[in-house]
């Protein structure tokens, strides 16, 4: 039956034509934003899931930062270790040197505590930020553990919840100022006591040197984790890409069909609006 009221042919066109066009405004915009999921409107689910992986990657780069702060942290301390070792190094050699005959033992005496001198100075100085991992108080401000600085080192989060745990790496100070006592070395006057002063200083080394390895130690684990913080942060951001970003060939080729479906949309909406002029001819 024909009507000059109702062309159904013309509404199947229309309603076709609008999905055309509606997908096509979508195709476009996923490819001008290149997003494929833009707003919570265009997948719930996975802007959801998106946004809490966004979030994860901000924290992990202020994670990163903080590691790398606590690198240098630790390498302050480190190096100030190096240099106490190396001036004790240097007074093992002075007072060893006095074990022989015809030693001018007051000028090793001066020697040795102007070597003493620098080691203090050297404790004193190898901060970073206020906090020195050679002294007894460290200057974390701490009123429960002023020997121990704390590092954060992730944010763990439990599979599909919102909670999160966080997990921190903590250096122990070598606590140098107490433990490297320059001050009560026997002073050198003779052969006996260079010998006594010798044993003590060697003593002293091996603190020293403990204290140096074990901050090295430390310094190599905070870069480790900052190493895989950063390869997290990558993976994530890698994820979520894959999440919502756009497949730009795939997104092309769909335009373009689009784009013929809709010219062909067009011309059906034309020859389905022009059929009701042939009733006319019923009237001649």
């Amino acid at each position: 039956m024909s009507s000059i009221l109702t062309n159904n042919s013309a509404m199947v066109a229309l309603q076709t034509l609008r999905n055309t066009n509606a997908n096509l405004a979508q195709t476009q915009e996923q490819i001008s934003t290149g997003k494929k999921v833009g707003s919570a409107k265009d997948n719930a689910a996975v802007w959801a899931v998106s946004k809490q992986m966004e979030v994860d990657v901000s924290a992990f780069k202020v994670i990163n930062d903080s590691l790398g702060t606590a690198e240098a942290t630790v390498s302050t301390g480190m190096a100030g270790a190096k240099r106490v070792t190396d001036l004790l190094n240097q007074m093992k050699d002075l007072a060893a040197g006095a074990m022989t005959d015809g030693t001018d033992f007051g000028e090793v005496q001066d020697l040795i505590a102007k070597k003493a001198t620098e080691i203090t100075s050297a404790i004193n100085g190898s901060q970073l930020n206020g906090i020195n991992l050679l002294k007894t108080d460290i200057g974390n401000g701490s009123a429960t553990s002023t020997g121990t600085f704390t590092a954060l080192a992730s944010l763990d989060r439990a599979n599909g919840g919102a909670t999160t745990t966080a997990n921190t790496i903590t250096v122990d100070s070598v606590d140098f100022e107490a433990g490297i006592d320059v001050a009560g070395l026997t002073p050198i006057t003779d052969q006996t006591t260079a010998a006594t002063a010798l044993g003590q200083i060697e003593a002293l080394l091996d603190i020293a040197i403990e204290g140096t390895a074990d901050l090295g130690a430390a310094a190599a684990n905070i870069s480790s984790q900052r190493e895989f913080v950063s390869s997290l942060t990558d993976s994530l951001k890698t994820g979520i890409g894959s999440l919502v970003d756009t497949n730009m060939e795939e997104a092309s080729a769909r335009m373009q069909a689009l784009q013929t479906q809709q010219q062909l949309g067009v011309q059906s909406l034309s020859i389905a609006t022009q059929s009701q002029q042939s009733i006319l001819s019923l009237f001649r």
